[in-house]
């Protein structure tokens, strides 16, 4: 099986990406522009692989969700370009790849941290259709000033419950960020979320 090709420009294009998710995570409910790697393998979207590739590396277990773990040449795209290792249990990721949101039902099972090293969670990246329609949510917490809306095409159906829930739970929970088809947004632990 011949391996994808990934970032033309490793480093550059690597830190670009990681800089948009750190960007994404530090001002919730904003959209931060990535260049998408096109020969992706499907249904692996071009920048939800840019975002992985950017965070992943050797030391983090990526769960892949079914529509993902189906494909054996994501799972090889992964290992190749960043050496990180698939697992099929959800509470040993430090990664979560989401190719279908509407099948979520729960932050629970994923690695939620402790009260010590609430770092040890798993980030769930989630590819949705597209940011501008769609749910629209109300934001407020660190990192936004009052509150701010964003709207997100492709979220599971009972998304605001679920991040009440992981809210609770802080400084444990999981944080996510939303790959859309041009950029990402996140909504940390640490925010708010309410439908608008």
């Amino acid at each position: 099986m011949a391996i994808a090709t990934a970032f033309a420009d490793p480093v550059h294009e690597s830190q670009a990406a990681f800089r948009a998710v750190m960007n994404a995570l530090a001002r919730p409910g904003t959209i931060q522009p990535v260049a998408g790697l096109a020969e992706a393998p499907t249904p692996l979207s071009p920048v939800a692989a840019a975002v992985a590739l950017a965070l992943a590396d050797y030391e983090t277990p990526v769960f892949l969700d079914a529509p993902l773990a189906a494909s054996a040449e994501i799972a090889a795209y992964l290992t190749f370009h960043t050496g990180a290792r698939t697992t099929p249990e959800p509470s040993l990721a430090a990664f979560a790849l989401i190719a279908d949101p509407a099948r979520l039902t729960s932050l629970e099972g994923f690695a939620l941290g402790t009260d010590i090293y609430p770092d040890r969670s798993t980030t769930l990246i989630l590819q949705v259709e597209g940011f501008g329609s769609g749910k629209a949510l109300i934001l407020q917490g660190p990192g936004i000033k009052g509150e701010s809306s964003l709207s997100v095409s492709g979220l599971p159906a009972g998304i605001v419950a679920m991040l009440a829930d992981n809210r609770a739970l802080f400084p444990r929970g999981v944080d996510l960020v939303l790959a859309g088809p041009d950029g990402v947004a996140a909504l940390p632990r640490t925010t708010r979320v309410r439908e608008a």
